[in-house]
This record gives structure tokens, C-alpha cells and sequence, in this order.
């Protein structure tokens, strides 16, 4: 859907998840052998997998300001299962937050939340406003202010909206 850059860091694994659903077409990666082996997800813990991405989407729409597209579980229940390890990095002393099974999704995905909320960029996660999209994308913009995952996609479709509306 979007024209732009992936997000940075671990923030790209939560982007890309949140977007192997398309609302529009109703393609979802997911159900792919490729889209599944992209995220180390099996059949059997595919409705997990799809909780976790539900979860992930509504905290992007939060971070835009708006309201969760549907009843989704907690993404801090889903993370709290997920286990971290703090690696310390012996030749500068650096530390950071990394999944206890590197295989595990949701580890991957809390330590990407952890790299994120210490790098200060978790909040410019966000899902465009258009309900028929919800595409995630990384804000860039100046301000943080970005509505819609490509300009000349949704924000053009949602200009036009107001515009026959009026």
C-alpha cells in the first residue's frame, strides 16, 4: 500500500507483520507457506500469530489517534509470555533487551517494542486512517503528525472524500 521507506531497526518485523493483511483485497501473507516461513509461524500457531498482528495494528491505530478497528486482545498481555534476555555487549559494555528464543515471534516482536521504546521511535508506528486500509507505516513527517500510509494513495482518496462530501 505504502510508498515509503520500512521503519527502522526492529520496528521493519512489527511494520511488516502488521502488513502481511491487505483490508482491502483481503489477501493475507499469512496464508501462505512464504508469508508463514517469513515469520517462523506454523499452521498450528497461526490464530496466535494473527492475535498478535491484530494486537500490533490497534496500538498502531492509537499511535495515529484513532480508535481500535475491532476487540483485539492486549498487546501487553500477548508480550507479557515473551521472553527477553538482556545481552550485554562485552567489548563496549552496550546492553539491549533480545529475545530468549530467537525463533519465538512474539519474543522478536517485544524486543523490537523494547529497541523501539528506548530508541524513542515506537510511537511513530502508526496505521492509516482509512478503514479500508490500516496499512502500518513509519511516520517521518517533522511533526509526527502523518494521517495516511501513502500521500498519494489514502490521503489523496480521503481529499477527495471531503471534498464530494462538501
Amino acid at each position: 500500500m505504502t510508498d515509503r521507506a520500512p521503519a527502522p531497526g526492529g520496528l521493519a518485523l512489527v511494520e511488516a507483520l502488521v502488513n502481511t493483511l491487505d483490508l482491502e483485497s483481503g489477501e493475507d501473507r499469512l496464508d501462505t507457506p512464504d508469508g508463514r516461513a517469513e515469520f517462523g509461524a506454523t499452521e498450528a500457531g497461526l490464530a496466535d500469530v494473527r492475535a498478535l498482528r491484530e494486537s500490533l495494528r490497534a496500538v498502531c491505530l492509537a499511535h495515529a489517534g484513532h480508535p481500535p478497528h475491532r476487540e483485539v486482545t492486549p498487546l501487553g498481555a500477548l508480550l507479557a509470555r515473551a521472553p527477553l534476555l538482556v545481552a550485554v555487549d562485552q567489548r563496549d559494555g552496550s546492553a539491549a533487551l533480545a529475545p530468549a528464543d530467537a525463533g519465538d515471534l512474539p519474543s522478536r516482536v517485544a524486543a523490537a517494542v523494547a529497541e523501539a521504546l528506548t530508541a524513542g521511535t515506537w510511537l511513530r508506528l502508526k496505521a492509516c486512517e482509512l478503514p479500508d486500509c490500516h496499512w502500518a507505516y513509519f511516520d517521518r513527517s517533522p511533526a509526527g503528525k502523518g494521517r495516511w500510509c501513502s500521500m498519494s494513495v489514502c490521503g489523496a482518496r480521503a481529499k477527495m472524500r471531503r471534498y464530494r462530501a462538501k
